[in-house]
């Protein structure tokens, strides 16, 4: 067993609240546990299990790993935390060019300095996301939790950490389906984990710059994995501002209510609403997440 640690000095007006209410969502707190002033999450740690520790101070974010195995290095677990906190996203550029304009500057003025909380890694966005494809957050939680205890990796502490490919590439469809997945989420989620773990999708390599055109080009071939699946992949495991979340339902009505229109606009409407904001379209679609005071996916 190992610890390792690292302290991170957070910008002014950083907004810890949002870290915690992304990692809140589950109530049965197995394998994130929340409280005021930080977390702990469950997690595998160059395959081993391991519980991160986050805590809130005055200005900084204090991170500890503790890893069931000697494995350490403090630059990498700044690296994963700068990730997770959202602090290599340039929102303040954002925030300078918009503060002005007569729909997003109100969601700006309200929540300044938001940020998008990132997954752990890539993969865990990935499997996020297509297990929320065209189902509420609740129901998803639902499944990611039966997920989790059918792979049943647990740390020291009993927390469950998130699967890797490799876990995920050696269960079947069937085992998926008990768990709530339907038959194409089954489909698309081992074939992900499959090109994962043979290296025909490096998606922690691509951490270090790859395009992102380059990276939604090689997911939208996997069967299952669409548009909206990858916006968000790149939002949540990549830090990617620019992805067009219009399919999404929750942006959709929040835009609605942010228009003054009587219903949430269509896919095509939001698209083109969404277009001229770009590179910043994901940063706004979690802006208008925001709004439904539900946090979205």
């Amino acid at each position: 067993m190992s610890v390792i640690h690292c302290d991170i000095a957070l910008p002014a007006g950083f907004r810890p609240q949002d870290i915690l209410a992304f990692h809140r969502r589950d109530g049965e707190r197995l394998a994130e546990q929340v409280d005021d002033d930080g977390l702990k999450k469950g997690l595998l740690w160059r395959g081993l299990p391991a519980c991160l520790d986050l805590r809130f101070r005055s200005g900084r974010a204090i991170l500890s790993l503790d890893v069931d195995g000697e494995s350490g290095d403090a630059g990498e677990l700044e690296r994963m935390g700068r990730r997770m906190l959202g602090l290599n996203q340039p929102v303040e550029a954002f925030e300078r060019q918009y503060r002005g304009h007569p729909q997003l500057g109100g969601l700006i003025a309200a929540r300044a300095g938001l940020r998008v909380p990132q997954t752990a890694t890539p993969f865990e966005a990935l499997a996020w996301a297509i297990t929320g494809q065209q189902i509420s957050v609740a129901a998803a939680v639902t499944i990611r939790r039966r997920m989790l205890l059918l792979c049943d990796c647990r740390h020291s502490s009993g927390l469950l950490c998130h699967p890797d490919a490799a876990r995920l590439a050696a269960l079947t469809a069937d085992q998926l389906g008990e768990a709530g997945f339907s038959r194409a989420k089954s489909r698309a989620i081992l074939a992900l984990s499959q090109a994962a773990v043979s290296g025909e999708l490096p998606l922690d390599a691509w951490l270090d710059g790859a395009a992102a055109e380059e990276i939604s080009e090689r997911l939208l071939a996997v069967p299952g994995i669409g548009p909206w699946t990858v916006s968000y992949a790149l939002l949540r495991g990549y830090g990617w501002l620019d992805g067009s979340l219009h399919g999404d339902v929750a942006v959709r009505k929040a835009l609605g209510m942010v228009l003054g229109a009587a219903d949430k606009p269509d896919q095509r409407q939001t698209q083109a609403w969404l277009e001229a904001f770009s590179p910043w379209r994901a940063l706004v679609a979690a802006h208008l997440w925001a709004l439904l005071q539900a946090g979205g996916f």
